[in-house]
């Protein structure tokens, strides 16, 4: 192994040591002690023991987990979170709402949000007296997260959907033009299945909303439809799906989330709809919803890295047990952790959510000799994907003999006809319905780009190709400044130890933008079968990507399968977190825009 490079140690300090640490093994050593005190006391010197051995093994928390358990921080072990903006009723007021968020993101969650249930700007006076419109509505909660006082280097980080049938939808589109509005946010639009047949038709599009519009909307032929919705105006769909384009090839903003293939495919679609992600789009969740995450590192799980000694490979049943292990260390998170609000608890409690993930994917690809825009590249990952999930579910089986299932667990919601049950191996069918499952999901696929630097040498982040083989990154410290050091990529860094140094690099080592935009779409595809939540990844397009490119990519996304997609066009007159060696701006992944996950 190369020496440690100097982020990853500043990282590792600035984020994750508590004080008197100076060594990842004294921050393994702290988080397994911490987590094994969900056991029997008499178990828990062995289960503390087995957890640290997994985490020198590459199995490590996310984020949260890394800097809070074991500390006495008043904060949440937990990244990712979504919850209900208010609306003016009793339930739930404006001004509750935006409370609740301010609790969280204090703790260090990331919050998501789904602003479609707020008025549009041409409702009614009355309607528009007790809750601000939507784009004012978000005004509000981005200043109120950028004036919280944050411990540590952290920074809020928060998400914004909206439903492609919102009156303002247009006005929310085009607000982060230039990425000058909403810094703490990442927006997307939620469109369904109807909106983009509408948009294939070249159809006009209905905008609704339940709340009534002003009179003048009324004299332009607003109407009241049975269902209690109003519908303020037609639009035509290609117009609106332009929009979405334009920006986001500009702005890198807004992402899509294809929110029916969302909660078709959802775990409890007969109990909960999705309307909205955490801030980095791996987690689709319910109001008050939360995941607990945890990736493992697959670049210390290749045999003969780059064919040294032998063929490469991926030590699979080493990995099947890895999983294992970190399924019941992320089920014991949920019983440990501090909860910024109760009704996160209370959902928490009923479904016990949690999110095996993984970091250095392209990586382990360049180690095994694959390029990752290659069928051969894509069956290996896909290999990995399908050990964790079926590994996963087996433990989660597993953890319900033991403990008992989740409280909201139904047989019929995994092993009916079409339900997840249809794609695992047989023995895990059969665990399933002898046991049930301790939790409703289990597989996420995050960004991972501090926790990547801090405990993995600077590998690429999540099933991110690498940014670059050797790269500039803006750090933020302690005390709010920033600075940029060198990072060092982790596959380039063996190879280069292991091979003569003028030696060029094999065709097999891609960077980001050696993958055609379609060969990021097809790796995502290649996956999302696997992973019972979603994919947080950014696809880079070239400078001169044009907005009509960018149509014909969504629609290829929603026709893949996927649940969502963000895109990123380099500018140099927009500010990046990372860059390349050169100075040059270059493209970057969801995981520096959002800052939750890693």
């Amino acid at each position: 192994m190369p020496d440690r490079q100097p982020i990853c140690t500043h990282v590792m300090a600035e984020r994750y040591a508590a004080p008197g640490e100076v060594s990842a093994s004294q921050i393994y050593t702290r988080v397994a002690h911490a987590l094994a005190q969900a056991e029997a006391p008499a178990q828990r010197p062995l289960i503390a023991q087995e957890f640290l051995r997994n985490m020198e093994m590459g199995a490590i928390g996310a984020g949260r987990i890394m800097a809070n358990a074991g500390t006495h921080a008043y904060a949440t072990m937990i990244n990712c979170f979504v919850q209900p903006v208010g609306v003016g009723t009793p339930l739930l007021a404006f001004d509750t709402g935006l409370e609740e968020a301010g609790l969280t993101l204090a703790m260090g969650g990331g919050v998501g949000y789904d602003f479609s249930a707020l008025p549009p700007s041409s409702a009614s006076a009355e309607a528009k007296a007790s809750t601000p419109t939507v784009c004012a509505a978000i005004d509000r909660y981005d200043a109120a997260c950028a004036n919280l006082s944050f411990q540590g280097s952290r920074r809020g980080a928060q998400m914004a959907v909206l439903s492609c049938n919102h009156p303002d939808i247009l006005e929310f589109i085009r607000a982060k033009h230039g990425r000058k509005r909403w810094r703490t946010f990442n927006i997307s639009v939620a469109v369904t299945d109807a909106f983009l047949a509408a948009v294939q038709r070249d159809a006009p599009w209905p905008l609704m909303h339940c709340t009534p519009p002003d009179e003048r909307s009324i004299s332009r032929g607003a109407l009241q439809l049975g269902n209690g919705l109003w519908r303020y105006r037609w639009e035509p769909a290609r117009k609106l799906w332009a929009a979405i384009a334009a920006e986001a090839t500009h702005s890198s903003e807004p992402g899509l989330l294809y929110i029916d293939t969302v909660n078709r495919t959802n775990n409890l679609r007969t109990i909960e709809t999705l309307r909205a992600t955490n801030p980095c789009g791996e987690q689709p969740l319910p109001d008050y919803g939360c995941c607990v995450l945890g990736p493992i590192n697959l670049t210390r799980l290749v045999k003969h890295p780059f064919g040294i000694g032998g063929k490469p490979e991926i030590d699979i049943e080493r990995l099947g047990k890895m999983v294992r292990t970190q399924v019941r260390m992320l089920d014991n998170v949920i019983d440990l952790t501090c909860w910024p609000l109760p009704a996160q608890a209370k959902e928490a409690f009923s479904k016990r959510r949690i999110g095996v993930g993984i970091t250095g994917l392209a990586d382990m690809l360049a180690m095994m000799q694959l390029r990752y825009a290659s069928e051969a590249g894509r069956l290996a990952a896909r290999s990995v994907a399908r050990c964790i999930r079926d590994n996963a579910y087996a433990a989660s089986a597993e953890l319900a003999a033991e403990r008992a299932p989740f409280p909201l667990y139904r047989l019929g919601d995994y092993l009916s006809d079409g339900a997840i049950g249809d794609f695992l191996a047989p023995d895990v069918v059969k665990a399933i319905k002898a046991h049930g499952l301790r939790n409703s999901h289990l597989i996420s696929f995050a960004p991972t780009g501090s926790v990547s630097l801090a405990f993995a040498d600077g590998c690429s982040s999540g099933i991110e190709p690498a940014f670059d083989w050797v790269y500039r990154r803006r750090i933020q410290s302690h005390d709010g400044d920033s600075i940029e050091m060198t990072v060092e990529n982790h596959a380039w860094r063996l190879w280069k130890q292991s091979h003569v140094a003028d030696l060029p690099l094999p065709r097999y080592f891609q960077k980001g933008t050696d993958i055609a935009p379609e060969d990021h779409l097809a790796m995502m595809a290649a996956l999302q079968p696997y992973v019972d939540a979603s994919i947080s990844k950014t696809v880079p397009v070239p400078n001169d990507y044009r907005p009509e490119r960018a149509q014909a990519l969504f629609v290829l996304a929603w026709q893949m399968g996927l649940k969502g997609i963000t895109i990123f066009r380099p500018d140099k007159d927009l500010t990046s977190v990372i860059s390349a060696a050169s100075g040059a701006s270059a493209s970057m992944c969801v995981a520096q825009r959002c800052g939750s996950c890693g």
